[in-house]
């Protein structure tokens, strides 16, 4: 067994691109559906003016596998990590500073959704919010679809400004500010909303018809970004995890109602949209994808980065935690 490692964000930023992370999440998808993934319902709790804890995790067993990531988001900053153990003995593997991780598998949730639900030909995106999700969203995108043109809405003009020649200089791709979430999305074939809104601002007439939407900001109950009446135009509606959605996500929540009503059959896993190769039909209007962030998603592109730095020499040796045997905890002490 090796050592446990520490990677650093360089390292993973140096082990793996977009294309890599969606190949990745892909894989961990098709792996959920043949039940040789399981997630652990994403957990939180909030303080302060916002700031809140999270917790998500998975268990790949068949990999000898499972893991948590926690971090704790404040408006002073975040500092993620993701722990992965042997899913046999529980000693450690890993350490991941994963905060890149977070947008590589973000990014990639967003492609994937796209690959399978936007229409084929789709050559547009309008990019809501310029904040830290941005750019690895408008790359993950471009990377499964054919980009003619980026749209950038964001409410202040310098930051929308300053986006928009970021994603020609670093993308490559065209890119235009609107003046307006209304500018932005009209006649775009796919949209995607990452903002810290907490009102919905994107209504059904503002999309096109067979428009997708992928939907990656609000991953809380306090926050929101589209009406319920996007919900009711569209023809599918996809969760990368159903459970964490019935908790967290408040559009679909104010939409279906609490988890066990009827209504929720009708949000599907992206797992089984991969598995099922389930693409667009002719008759699909609006298409959705709530994305919340899970562990597979997470462990999927973290076991990825361990084998090849274990591979490839990366990542700093730690030395390995004592191992507590169980029956030490039974032993009393005397007075």
């Amino acid at each position: 067994m090796s050592a446990p490692l520490w990677i650093t964000e360089a390292d993973v930023t140096a082990m793996m691109d977009i294309s890599g992370a969606i190949n990745a999440l892909e894989a961990a998808l098709l792996a959920e559906a043949r039940g040789d993934a399981q997630n652990m319902v994403k957990t939180h709790v909030a303080w302060g003016g916002g700031d809140t804890l999270h917790a998500i995790g998975a268990a790949f067993p068949a990999e000898g596998v499972v893991g948590t990531k926690t971090w704790a988001h404040t408006h002073g900053g975040a500092t993620p990590l993701l722990i992965l153990f042997d899913s046999h003995d529980g000693s450690l593997r890993a350490v991941l500073e994963a905060f890149a991780l977070g947008q590589l598998r973000t990014g990639a949730a967003s492609a994937v959704a796209t690959r399978w639900l936007a229409a084929a030909d789709a050559d547009e995106l309008a990019m809501i919010g310029t904040g830290k999700q941005a750019i690895t969203q408008v790359a993950a995108i471009a990377a499964v679809r054919r980009l003619r043109r980026v749209r950038v809405f964001g409410p202040t003009p310098e930051r929308r400004a300053q986006f928009a020649a970021r994603v020609r200089q670093e993308l490559g791709l065209e890119a235009v500010e609107a003046q307006s979430v209304r500018q932005a999305t009209e006649g775009a074939p796919i949209v995607t909303l990452a903002t810290r809104a907490t009102a919905p601002f994107l209504t059904a007439d503002m999309l096109a018809g067979g428009a997708h939407v992928n939907a990656i900001g609000a991953i809380v109950p306090s926050r929101s970004e589209f009406s319920a009446d996007v919900l009711q135009r569209a023809t599918c509606v996809v969760a990368d995890s159903v459970p964490s959605a019935q908790r967290l996500a408040r559009e679909l929540i104010d939409f279906y109602g609490p988890a066990d009503a009827p209504g929720w059959h009708a949000v599907l896993p992206l797992a089984s949209i991969v598995a099922q190769q389930r693409r667009r039909g002719p008759h699909d209007t609006v298409t959705v994808f709530k994305s919340l962030g899970m562990g597979i998603s997470d462990l999927a592109l973290a076991i990825a980065l361990y084998r090849e730095a274990v591979r490839n020499g990366r990542g700093r040796t730690l030395e390995a935690p004592r191992r507590v045997l169980p029956q030490l905890a039974a032993q009393k002490t005397t007075a």
